[in-house]
């Protein structure tokens, strides 16, 4: 994890042996975004998946020790380079920007996760940091099921 230029901000990165293409196919595919999305562990079922701008995109996440974790989210940008997920949550409201870059072949993946304070963004990097670059390997791993 790096922290961004912003205390407010955690900033991974991952490169995906993969073309773009194929990687946003991992996040416009429902059937693919539930297999991989959230850390090791947890597994999701989408409710609503409006996979546009202003598109609604409400799910549960389902933690290994059964707990059920509802979410609601708008895509707020959906692009074949950028994806920009509002997640709407009064204790755990933060704005996810994912970015696709290629490089030779394979894609750069961005994952700026922007907090409304840096004290929010303290408290949960713990969690925020490990889980962030969890998602990233399981996006890595779903990408290579692409043909």
């Amino acid at each position: 994890m790096t922290v961004g230029s912003s205390d407010r901000e955690s900033v991974h990165s991952r490169l995906i042996d993969a073309a773009p293409g194929r990687v946003f196919r991992a996040f416009a595919e429902p059937e693919r975004l539930a297999r991989w999305w959230g850390p090791n562990g947890f597994s999701s079922t989408f409710e609503t998946f409006e996979f546009r701008p202003g598109g609604a995109w409400r799910f549960v996440l389902h933690g290994p020790d059964g707990t059920d974790y509802p979410n609601e989210n708008v895509f707020r940008e959906v692009s074949a380079e950028r994806v920009v997920v509002e997640h709407l949550a009064e204790t755990h409201h933060f704005v996810l920007t994912v970015t696709l870059t290629p490089q030779r072949g394979q894609t750069l993946v961005g994952w700026r996760q922007l907090f409304d304070s840096a004290e929010h963004r303290q408290k949960v990097a713990p969690v925020v940091s490990v889980a962030n670059e969890q998602n990233l390997d399981r996006l890595a791993a779903e990408v290579r099921t692409i043909p």
